[in-house]
């Protein structure tokens, strides 16, 4: 897999495009599951951007207002992604939605890898991104698994994270358990 986070961050960019594309081709069920890993894949990538990526690039000069912009963009995807959840992909109108989610979603990603992604390359050596890919990789284990607009940055994952990504879970679980994902 990753070498470093910066790869690793590429990679789930990559994987985040192919789930929108599945998303828009796939039918019912199958659209529902692409779906639900769209929103997995998202919820639990932006939660380890912002409590460990974000605050690096921070530290950097010039990178207070790189990440502002990145927050910005990350809370009007999660508003997005939290109403199209709620609507769930067979309602109508969700596929206006799931297009501009797409669009937003895209965009913030080029802009990470052509204006945040250099200034972490920049800063650290091979064997300290190395290390913040490991650490990525671990967030996201715990991280939650839905979008919650308004829970951004480092502070507040730090304090609502864990609580959050709990409910997810357990409801990950329980839809599981009835067939429902």
């Amino acid at each position: 897999m990753a070498n470093d986070v910066i790869t690793l961050l590429e990679q789930q960019h990559q994987e985040i495009r192919r789930l929108f594309g599945e998303v828009e081709r796939a039918k019912d069920d199958e659209r529902a599951g692409a779906f639900r890993e769209l929103v997995r894949l998202l919820s639990v990538h932006e939660t380890a951007e912002e409590e460990l990526v974000h605050p690096e690039v921070r530290k950097q000069q010039g990178g207070e207002p790189v990440v502002d912009a990145r927050v910005g963009e990350e809370h009007r995807a999660k508003e997005l992604l939290s109403t199209l959840d709620e609507m769930g992909p067979d309602a109508e109108g969700f596929d206006t939605l799931l297009f501009q989610l797409r669009d937003d979603v895209l965009a913030h990603a080029e802009h990470e890898e052509h204006d945040e992604f250099p200034l972490l390359r920049k800063a650290y050596d091979e064997k300290r991104l190395r290390a913040m890919a490991d650490t990525v990789k671990a967030a996201e284990a715990v991280a939650p698994t839905r979008p919650h607009p308004g829970v951004e940055g480092a502070a507040a994952n730090a304090l609502l994270g864990a609580p959050v990504a709990i409910m997810d879970r357990a409801r990950d679980a329980i839809r599981k358990a009835l067939g429902k994902d």
